[in-house]
């Protein structure tokens, strides 16, 4: 088994907040498919990293969390693309650890 992460920014890269609708689908989306998520959305996370030229970047941001039996990275793959094109980012981040249910 494996907890996937979907790392969504409240902003896009211009630093305008992301319209609620956005979040609302993505979650019907992996619900539906899944069956289940957990959101950390009450506090946002921040997260830090640098660029190329050294310049520090911040996000705020909230995670989504699902547990799957079998990790199709192919469709995690395209379905990153999908939330890059749809949340206007440069690079978004979808990481799965494996796991075992308790």
């Amino acid at each position: 088994m494996h907890l996937v992460q979907i790392l969504l920014p409240l902003y896009d890269n211009r630093g305008n907040r992301l319209v609620k609708s956005l979040f609302a689908q993505v979650r019907d989306e992996l619900v539906t498919r899944y069956g289940g998520l957990t959101a950390h959305a009450r506090a946002p996370a921040s997260g830090l990293w640098q660029e190329d030229g050294g310049e520090t970047v911040h996000d705020d941001l909230v995670i989504y969390e699902v547990m799957v039996d079998a990790l199709d990275e192919d469709w995690w793959n395209r379905y990153r693309l999908q939330l890059q094109a749809r949340f206007r980012q440069d690079e978004l981040v979808i990481r799965a650890h494996p796991i075992t249910r308790l």
